[in-house]
Order: C-alpha cells, then sequence, then structure tokens
C-alpha cells in the first residue's frame, strides 16, 4: 500500500510532490471522478492525499468529501489558486491544508507530515486521550450563570479558544443561548450555518454531515452558532440539545457550551450530558445571591455533588465585597477569580479573545489558569451529571 497519492496533470506539481517524497508516492495522471479511484492506485487506505484543485474544484471536493466520510484519517492536501475562495467548502469535506502550486518542495514535506501524523494512532501526553477510541467521548464544559451580564460568552469563547491551541482541531464551541447569543460576535463569525440547522437536517443522524454545518475559527475553533432570529430557535427542544452534544462529544475532545442566563430547558438538557460544569457569577450581591439559588437548585436536582467548578468574574477589592464574602454566602469555595481587566471591552468589541492575541495583563493570566484546568485532566474524570425527574423551565436570580 502506498502511504501518499497524487493527483494531478501538473509535471511541475508533481515534481514538487517526488521532491517532498523522495519518490515515495503513487500518481494518478488525472482528476479522480470517485474515491474509489483513489483507493485503488493506493493499494487501500493512504495516509495523504494531494488533490490538485485548478481546473475542476466541485470536482475535487466531492472526492474529498467521499474520501474523509471512507475514513476521516486520511490526511487530503489541496492545491488551489485561490486557497480563500475554496477555504469552508475544502473544511467541510475534511481537508486537512491547502496549498498554492507556489508551494516548494519544502512546504510539501510539511504538510505531508502533518497529515501523517493525524493518519497514525498517536499517543497523547498525559492527561490528553484522544477521543478516537471506539466508546471514547471528549468532555463537555458548560458555562451557566444564574443572571446575564456576568461575562458568561467572554468565558466561554477564551476558554474554547485556549482548548482549541492545546491540540489542533480538538474544540468545539456551542452557542446555545439560543434567542440572543452573540458568540459569532465575540470571535467575529459570519456563519453561514447556526444550531438550528444542525438540529433540523440529517446532521442529526450523522456526525460526518454535523461537522459541515461548523464554522471553522482562525484559531483551529469549531463553533456552531445561535440562529440570527430568536424565532428560529422555537423549534429546538431539549432532546435535540442532548442529541448534539452527545453527537459533538462523539467526534471532540472538548466541547465547550455557552448558555442563556437561569436553567431552562435548553441549559438543563446540556447539563444531562455535562462532564464539567462551571458555574459563573459577577463579585455583586445580586449575582453571588444568584450562585447560591443555582447551587441549591442543581443539588436539588441531583446534580454535580462533586466537581462543581466555582469561577467569580469582575473580582474588584473597591467594591466592598471580599472573596471571603462571596465563600461565606455560597457555603463553598470559589476555586477561580476573573479580574475587572479594561482589556475586555476591547477584546469584546473586536471580536478577538483575550488568548487569541496574547498578553500579559492579569485577566490573560488567570485565564489561561482556567483553559490549563481542563487541559491537564483526563477527558473521562466524570458521568455526564444526570438529574433526578424532568424538571423543565427552572429559572433562578435574585
Amino acid at each position: 500500500m502506498s502511504h501518499v497519492v497524487l493527483a494531478t496533470a501538473s509535471p511541475e506539481l508533481a515534481a514538487t510532490v517526488a521532491a517532498a517524497t523522495g519518490g515515495a508516492y503513487v500518481a494518478l495522471p488525472q482528476l479522480p471522478t470517485t474515491p474509489g479511484e483513489v483507493l485503488a492506485v493506493a493499494g487501500g487506505l493512504p495516509e495523504a492525499v494531494v488533490l490538485d484543485a485548478r481546473t475542476a474544484p466541485d470536482q475535487v471536493l466531492d472526492v474529498a468529501a467521499g474520501l474523509t466520510a471512507i475514513s476521516p484519517g486520511i490526511g487530503i492536501i489541496l492545491v488551489s489558486d485561490c486557497p480563500a475562495e475554496v477555504g469552508l467548502a475544502a473544511m467541510r469535506a475534511g481537508v486537512r491544508d491547502i496549498l498554492t502550486p507556489a508551494a516548494d518542495a519544502t512546504e510539501m514535506r510539511d504538510a505531508l507530515g502533518r497529515a501523517a501524523q493525524l493518519a497514525r494512532p498517536q499517543t497523547p501526553p498525559a492527561g490528553l486521550p484522544l477521543t478516537t477510541d471506539a466508546g471514547a467521548e471528549g468532555k463537555v464544559i458548560t458555562v451557566v450563570s444564574p443572571k446575564g451580564g456576568v461575562g458568561k460568552t467572554t468565558v466561554a469563547t477564551n476558554l474554547a479558544v485556549g482548548l482549541a491551541r492545546t491540540v489542533p482541531h480538538s474544540t468545539v464551541l456551542v452557542d446555545l443561548d439560543l434567542q440572543f447569543g452573540d458568540v459569532a460576535s465575540a470571535l467575529n463569525l459570519d456563519p453561514e450555518y447556526s444550531l438550528a440547522d444542525a438540529v433540523h437536517n440529517p446532521a442529526r443522524r450523522d456526525t460526518m454531515v454535523l461537522k459541515t454545518f461548523l464554522t471553522l475559527h482562525e484559531t483551529g475553533l469549531y463553533v456552531l452558532c445561535a440562529p440570527e432570529s430568536p424565532a428560529a430557535a422555537d423549534g429546538i427542544s431539549g432532546d435535540d440539545v442532548g442529541r448534539l452534544l452527545q453527537a459533538l462529544a462523539s467526534q471532540f475532545r472538548y466541547v465547550v457550551v455557552d448558555t442563556a442566563p437561569g436553567l431552562n430547558e435548553h441549559t438543563l438538557s446540556a447539563l444531562d450530558q455535562t462532564t464539567d460544569p462551571v458555574l459563573l457569577t459577577s463579585m455583586d450581591v445580586p449575582g453571588v445571591r444568584g450562585l447560591r439559588k443555582e447551587l441549591d437548585t442543581l443539588t436539588d436536582l441531583g446534580m454535580f455533588a462533586e466537581g462543581r467548578f466555582v469561577l467569580l468574574n469582575f473580582e474588584d477589592p473597591a467594591n466592598g465585597l471580599s472573596i471571603a464574602d462571596v465563600e461565606a454566602t455560597i457555603a463553598r469555595a470559589v476555586d477561580l477569580t476573573l479580574p475587572r481587566c479594561p482589556a475586555v471591552p476591547a477584546s469584546v468589541n473586536q471580536g478577538v479573545p483575550l488568548l487569541q492575541v496574547g498578553g500579559k495583563n492579569s485577566m490573560t493570566r488567570q485565564l489561561g489558569r482556567l483553559v490549563e484546568r481542563f487541559a491537564g485532566v483526563p477527558t473521562l474524570v466524570a458521568k455526564p451529571g444526570r438529574r433526578r425527574g424532568r424538571h423543565r423551565g427552572v429559572k433562578v436570580g435574585a
């Protein structure tokens, strides 16, 4: 079986691949019309396939999607004159890399190396198991708060971006604030599809189709955004949310969920699938009292007796509350605090998370610690929180 297949009629591209592989490849002198043609010349499943998309991009992308459906581990490299134009369609077809015709042998060798690394079984670092084994599932990290305006989307987007950078293509962020979610704005995205599309199409039954409804952020994070219109959320049930998160957890190491304020039907369904709840509040009396009610409600529902992670935002010694005051009110320790920071509003307004650009401010440091908390823990550390009964529409607040 050959590990590298090249499909092109271009002698120049063939010479580049020959130099990159030392001649260890097989060639299709014309573009394939079916994935079977690629597998036949390879004699099995190759590690990498280089497809020349300059003359018939739609045909090539169809072949790429077919190869991905047969074996997602095949590293598909596209050669295109217009990478920006085909980028989104290529991502949905499972393409790993896009090179221009001007790419030299070194660039091609690097791309083939990445493809080979993804294709072969990997031994991950301690605490970072892959989610490709049979029956394995990723973490579902759900950020919840009793009230709005506490920085929940800021926390969720930064956490997701940070996790995405620990391992490429490892993380998906779901905006479960279905009526007024603004994850797309926080990441400066203009998504073609939303969560409503993902639960009302064949994607609900096929994880490969589901991936085509995700939007790829420049950091390598995959995103499933909220519907543009609140009316589009009306047909999404709690069961739809549960099935969606189960499917995503089977494909990604980390599923980060941003939620609407309170504990509505969709949030409770997400918590049913959650391995790691992040309970967030602001450092003010209404927020802290709301958090206490939320903690009591989860206890009453029999959810997450252990493993709750309490995050306190807008820490400011000048506001009249101390961390000791907060802990006395909620009857438990605060796990991490996020300081009030002038860099946050600019980050939100520009749609660029702090962990995307880095920096030395106190907020970025603390967000980095939040990422380390989840990136350094084995994926399957707890069963999803199952609540007693089928309580729906619980709303808490001060």
